[in-house]
């Protein structure tokens, strides 16, 4: 059973920068959050703690739910839909045209949802939904702008994964030309993308967040 927060350390997620999770405290206090799984170190100078996606969660889960509109998934011309991250098995009836064009219609309930959703009604940039469900959000962006997402099986194309960094995504991709034609069509969908390196492995890869201005 997981043991509930004490009032500190509500108080220290509570208190996080609102952009960017960044956490201000004791050493002791920051070193219990990334134990609980709610913050991570950040591996370079100055070694700043932020608040990871479930530390995010916890925040937003005691303040007042968001707007309607800002948290319902854009909905396709068929109902309910889901963008492919890479790597999920996908039915044969899926794909092909029918599949485009439920892509094309979230594509535009997306961008219809940043018009209503942003402040000043921008559609150049990411809005609530996308900041709180960025997996799903990267993935439409690509699948939208005709990417072709991995198979269950192994086939080549882009896989969009989740990072313990706060308000980013990692994305991989079979070889370099794909993986700076992701970037670029994230960039254009209002991210900001930068190509980096594992360190261990040595496998290249996009980092990926949401722009806010």
């Amino acid at each position: 059973m997981t043991r509930p927060l004490t009032a500190a350390q509500r108080r220290l997620i509570e208190a996080a920068d609102p952009g960017t999770g960044r956490l201000k405290g004791t050493e002791a206090q920051l070193t219990a959050l990334v134990k609980r799984g709610l913050a991570f170190r950040h591996p370079r100078p100055p070694h700043d703690h932020f608040l990871t996606p479930a530390g995010h969660r916890a925040r937003e889960a005691r303040n007042e739910p968001p707007r309607q509109a800002e948290v319902e998934a854009p909905a396709s011309s068929t109902g309910v839909f889901a963008a492919r991250a890479g790597g999920e098995p996908v039915p044969p009836a899926a794909e092909g045209p029918a599949r485009t064009r439920e892509v094309g219609s979230a594509w535009q309930g997306m961008l219809e949802l940043r018009r209503m959703t942003n402040p000043d009604a921008s559609t150049e940039r990411p809005c609530a939904w996308e900041r709180t469900h960025l997996v799903q959000a990267a993935a439409l962006a690509l699948e939208a702008a005709g990417h072709r997402p991995a198979g269950a099986d192994g086939e080549d194309g882009y896989r969009v994964r989740d990072t313990p960094q706060p308000d980013a995504v990692a994305v991989y991709a079979p070889d370099a030309a794909v993986l700076r034609a992701c970037a670029e069509t994230l960039e254009g969908a209002g991210w900001q993308a930068g190509e980096y390196t594992e360190p261990r492995t040595r496998r290249r890869y996009v980092l990926a967040s949401p722009r806010r201005v």
